[in-house]
């Protein structure tokens, strides 16, 4: 079961694309989209990521930083960003620690979970089920944005 609206988001640190230390309070007074996927550079993956990617100027013009996270390495990541020209970073969890925290471990892969996080680390939305190739849109519509 996801975590609920309302719930304090857990607090993390692990390494992105590449490879540097991210962590949530690091994106204090920010709005966070968290969202967790399965495997890079697989066909359901690879939509949402492109469809953030394609809706990536919106979010940041709204001041909304987007995180991708997987169990993927960052040698994975990096060849996935650099496919597909994703803008924005993917966090390598291959640990699984972030993935249990927000509970969408899967059993060797993330559950394809979003969370998007206030500027005060509480969780005020959970997508757990997502059309891939139109759920950038569908989180910046849902938001008002």
């Amino acid at each position: 079961m996801t975590l609920s609206v309302g719930t304090p988001a857990p607090a993390f640190t692990v390494k992105d694309t590449n490879g540097n230390s991210v962590s949530l309070s690091d994106f204090a007074g920010k709005t966070v989209v968290l969202y967790f996927y399965p495997k890079d550079d697989t066909p359901g993956c690879t939509k949402e990521a492109c469809s953030f990617r394609d809706n990536y100027s919106d979010y940041r013009g709204k001041d909304i930083v987007v995180l991708g996270v997987s169990l993927d390495d960052s040698d994975s990541h990096q060849a996935f960003t650099n496919k597909y020209g994703l803008p924005f970073p993917l966090l390598a969890d291959t640990e699984g620690a972030l993935t249990q925290a927000y509970d969408v471990d899967g059993g060797g892969y993330a559950k394809r979970v979003t969370y998007v996080i206030d500027g005060d680390g509480q969780i005020i939305k959970v997508y757990d089920s997502v059309k891939t190739d139109t759920h950038a849109s569908d989180i910046l519509a849902d938001l008002g944005l």
